[in-house]
């Protein structure tokens, strides 16, 4: 079998292929890779392509549509949210829907957070239904195959098993292989710092000189490779060839990581104790661990998006709500209890004005 690159060289692109050639009857040719790179237009994009950025000349040109469609988006749920509170009297032409005046700045978050337990008029709800308008929320495009596989996804019913379990992810995953199944869940990235934390100060009451400070903050946010290239200086590890394979190897790394939490372990298991939750921790993505440990607060406090941002703003009024992303079933939530709270109190939120908000 001969391989050939092939190149189709343009005035403004350049065209590949990689192919296997046939070169007797046994063999079948086949193409292995191809594709086109259009050469850029600009300074800035010819510096991309000749370091061999992946960025297209229409990048820019799309994220700009993108901005200018989801502001188009917002401002028509905006109008079609007012129009439908002023059809139903809820709302006219005078009322005013932002703050106005002086020390008003975080009324309207005020209002959101009262209005989960306490009665506010029908022009404050406008307000506070507005705000919650105003974000979309994330929403996973993901979507289960199974029974079980959703069950994995659900990481909020994971976090529950953890929090009425008082169990680890470790402690979890070893119930988990003695059950006899292989498949672990998904974790909330909190839940494995918290478990790698516990260890951590566990083991450190058996090694205070390895166990330092500094090694702890050079081992935040690496993957499984670098965490055992950081340790092996200070914990002097020389690779202990393992004599257990594929299953058993994994449910004895489970149980270290288990034992460790209550007796001390010798430092080759606890850097490879390390290694594992550190992977776990960087294989899950930091901006979808973010907006999923803000949920599991939500939950386990008990508090609305609303009342959430507003304790950060009560604790320090300079506080930036910028980029605190919920997911769009936390926004969801917030708004049927708030509709629940206030139609005790207005007659006008009937359950057919439910059904058009």
């Amino acid at each position: 079998m001969k391989k050939i690159l092939g190149l189709d060289l343009g005035t403004n692109s350049i065209g590949w292929a990689l192919i296997n050639e046939a070169e007797d009857e046994t063999e079948k040719s086949s193409i292995i890779k191809l594709g086109v790179r259009v050469n850029p237009l600009t300074v800035d994009e010819l510096s991309n392509f000749e370091r061999g950025k992946s960025i297209t000349t229409t990048a820019d040109r799309t994220l700009k549509r993108s901005m200018r469609r989801n502001l188009q988006r917002y401002k028509l749920r905006r109008a079609a949210l007012i129009k439908i509170l002023k059809e139903n009297k809820l709302i006219n032409n005078e009322v005013i829907l932002s703050e106005c005046g002086n020390r008003t700045t975080f009324e309207t978050y005020r209002l959101r957070a009262k209005s989960v337990d306490k009665e506010i008029s029908l022009e404050q709800l406008a307000r506070v239904f507005l705000m919650i308008n105003k974000k979309r929320g994330y929403k996973s495009s993901r979507k289960a195959t199974g029974q079980d596989e959703g069950q994995l996804i659900d990481g909020m019913s994971i976090a529950r098993k953890l929090y009425e379990g008082n169990l680890t992810p470790g402690q979890l995953c070893l119930q988990i292989l003695e059950s006899g199944k292989k498949n672990f869940p998904d974790f909330y990235r909190s839940d494995l710092q918290s478990e790698f934390d516990r260890i951590w100060n566990f083991q450190k009451a058996y090694y205070p000189d390895v166990l330092t400070g500094y090694l702890k903050e050079q081992l935040v946010n690496k993957n499984e490779k670098a965490t055992w290239a950081i340790c092996e200086r200070p914990m002097q590890l020389v690779g202990i060839k393992r004599v257990s394979k594929g299953f058993e190897a994994r449910l004895e790394t489970i149980r270290w990581r288990v034992r460790a939490l209550s007796e001390k372990i010798d430092l080759e298991s606890l850097a490879v104790v390390f290694q594992k939750i550190n992977g776990q921790i960087n294989s899950s993505s930091g901006y979808l661990g973010s907006i999923s440990d803000r949920s599991k607060e939500l939950y386990f406090r008990k508090q609305t998006v609303g009342q959430y941002l507003m304790s950060k703003l009560e604790s320090n009024p300079n506080a930036s709500l910028r980029n605190q992303v919920f997911y769009r079933q936390d926004y969801l939530d917030e708004f049927n209890t708030i509709w629940e709270k206030q139609s005790e109190y207005h007659s006008e939120l009937s359950a057919e004005l439910y059904m058009a908000t």
